[in-house]
């Protein structure tokens, strides 16, 4: 069914672009790119993260056609100020990495670099100090190597059986769900289980996987690079008490800022979508002193303060589909539904 849906929307996509609503019809502002993983495409059928994953020649080809359509690309500061003034001439897109992940520093970084263009990395900070705890790298690798699957799921043990790629598929959805639905002391507890049933050493895995403090030291001499935060250990905050998913903002920022010696001002709610954030959050990050907090949830900024700076849109590019007549789709915002604003504030979520 969501492979139906994804193909549906996809058609949507390619009839938007050639019935010319994307040239003749772009709205708002402009746009915010999320991309998480960037690298070369890798071969095996049980790739469950693959839509969380772009080549970093789709990444080359993107921004040479957004320089061609005539998008100013821009950070994460100029995107501030031009979702609260009038509307400029040209359109924007700014270019977003979540999840300070390794492979950037080799794959997506010399591409940007040879560009010349800016964009905003949101880092988690447990994660360059090689505390921070990938799950879901984990649950992938468990599934990958076994057919015979058994957890705790609550107070009873679970055991599945997977014998293909679309069994596998499925078990991977299913169990990053029921994951994701739960406290953080849970998931932590539920996936180190998991992993030593398995022997899978999840730290070092979520080590080998991220940027440590010396590669995003690299990133922050950078001036064409803003560094922004993903709080500290990248929990779902709906998951959590208010105080500590206030904690978990103000830490990853205090931390952040003592690395770098600057302020961030800028947050990602970590997964972002609607799930993993709430109204509430949205007060907080203000509160935390953040100028900007992005989600996952698709759409475009509007101009003249009416998005809500810290619910901040961002059109997600899925690593199964490079076609750049779907991307100038989205980024022309006819791809998306008008938003009418009530009160201004929190109409995003």
């Amino acid at each position: 069914m969501a492979s139906d849906d994804r193909w549906l929307e996809r058609l949507r996509l390619e009839l938007t672009w050639f019935s010319g609503q994307a040239a003749l019809r772009s709205r708002g502002a402009g746009a915010i790119l999320r991309f998480a993983h960037v690298r070369p495409r890798r071969r095996g059928a049980f790739q469950p993260l693959r839509e969380h994953e772009i080549s970093p020649q789709f990444l080359d080809r993107a921004i040479r056609a957004l320089k061609r359509w005539n998008y100013d690309i821009i950070g994460m500061d100029e995107v501030c100020r031009r979702a609260v003034t009038l509307p400029e001439t040209r359109r924007f897109v700014a270019l977003t990495f979540d999840g300070a992940l390794k492979d950037f520093i080799a794959f997506a970084y010399p591409v940007l670099a040879r560009h010349a263009v800016p964009f905003t990395i949101y880092v988690p900070t447990a994660f360059p100090d090689g505390v921070g705890e990938a799950w879901w790298l984990g649950l992938e690798q468990v599934i990958a190597r076994e057919s015979r699957i058994s957890l705790m799921m609550g107070e009873k043990e679970q055991r599945f059986t997977v014998t293909d790629n679309a069994e596998k598929q499925a078990l991977f959805a299913f169990l990053e769900g029921w994951l994701r639905s739960l406290p953080p002391a849970d998931l932590s507890a539920a996936i180190a289980d998991l992993c030593t049933r398995y022997r899978i050493d999840l730290a070092a895995l979520s080590r080998e996987a991220s940027m440590n403090w010396e590669d995003l030291a690299r990133l922050a001499a950078d001036p064409l690079v803003t560094i922004g935060s993903a709080t500290v250990n990248y929990p779902v905050l709906a998951n959590m008490k208010d105080t500590g998913a206030l904690r978990e903002m103000t830490m990853g920022k205090a931390v952040a800022e003592s690395a770098f010696h600057r302020e961030i001002r800028h947050l990602a709610f970590p997964f972002g979508d609607r799930s993993s954030f709430r109204r509430s959050h949205v007060v907080m990050a203000e509160e935390a002193g953040f100028a900007s907090a992005v989600s996952t949830i698709s759409g475009i900024v509007d101009a003249e303060g009416r998005t809500n700076l810290r619910a901040l849109p961002r059109i997600s590019w899925d690593g199964r589909v490079r076609s750049l007549r779907m991307l100038r789709a989205l980024v022309s915002g006819v791809a998306f539904a008008p938003v009418k604003p009530t009160g201004g504030a929190t109409s995003q979520i």
